[in-house]
């Protein structure tokens, strides 16, 4: 146990944890709802390979070339789930299975030959938070800015190549950020736990738990020296059991109310 809390290292964990959930939180509840759940997931791993293929290529870490590959790996992985969608929508779940365990043994199979590959493949799963700087962060915020513009502003009348693209391009600058494990749990925990909430408060719910679960897994993490990704992950599923138990019971007074009053 350290004991230890720096604000300095904290800081710009805890806001990349914020800005995840800005845009995750929202595209979270349309992959429920369109019932394709490891979409994200398959998405991830093809933007951790495009990040595997630039450094093989000699990008530096962080380059704007890395980005590009990256990106663009998801784009094209989007792109064709967007046409499997359309031509074969029953086998769509398991198409989004296959193109996952493909681009994670990919993965695997670039890394074979790299005496950091062990750690490169546990960088690109558990994320590596705490390293996170203010600087990294500025590009992201502007992305997302962009994203959640779209989103919120075309929501009804996004066509589903729209959907596609947004979350590939969000998933991407994530995926670099928090690793593949925290971006599926930003995504699908947070959306589960609010999901039998009325629909005015599904979102708000969904926000709080998410920035309350990275809070207290980064605090966890520094407190008790534990990789910092994994915590997160799991305060984030306790967090969600016990906000998805107490807020319908919180609601439900207000909710009578409003419903007695009109």
């Amino acid at each position: 146990m350290t004991g230890a809390f720096d604000l300095a290292i904290t800081g710009p964990a805890l806001l990349a944890g914020l800005l995840v959930l800005s845009t995750h939180v929202p595209l979270g509840r349309r992959v429920l709802q369109r019932g394709i759940i490891f979409i994200d997931l398959a998405i991830a791993q093809v933007a951790g390979l495009g990040v595997i293929v630039a450094d093989n290529v000699g990008l530096e870490p962080h380059d704007w070339g890395v980005q590009l590959v990256a990106v663009s790996a998801a784009m094209i992985a989007a792109l064709g789930l967007n046409v499997t969608e359309k031509l074969w929508p029953d086998i769509q779940e398991a198409l989004i299975g296959v193109l996952f365990i493909l681009a994670a043994t990919a993965s695997i199979l670039l890394l074979a030959d790299n005496p950091h590959g062990g750690d490169h493949l546990k960088d690109l799963l558990v994320g590596q938070i705490l390293w996170v700087d203010y600087r990294q962060l500025l590009p992201v915020a502007a992305i997302y800015a962009v994203l959640l513009g779209f989103w919120f502003g075309l929501r009804h009348h996004m066509p589903t190549i729209g959907f596609y693209l947004i979350f590939a391009i969000a998933i991407t600058a994530s995926v670099q950020l928090v690793g593949i494990y925290l971006v599926f749990s930003s995504l699908i925990i947070p959306a589960l736990a609010s999901r039998n909430l009325p629909a005015a408060y599904q979102l708000p719910a969904a926000w709080c738990m998410g920035a309350i679960a990275y809070l207290t897994g980064v605090s966890l993490s520094m407190w008790f020296d534990y990789p910092t990704g994994a915590v997160i992950v799991w305060a984030m599923a306790v967090i969600a059991v016990i906000g998805a138990w107490i807020l319908p019971r919180l609601l439900r007074p207000s909710l009578a109310d409003g419903a007695a009053e009109g």
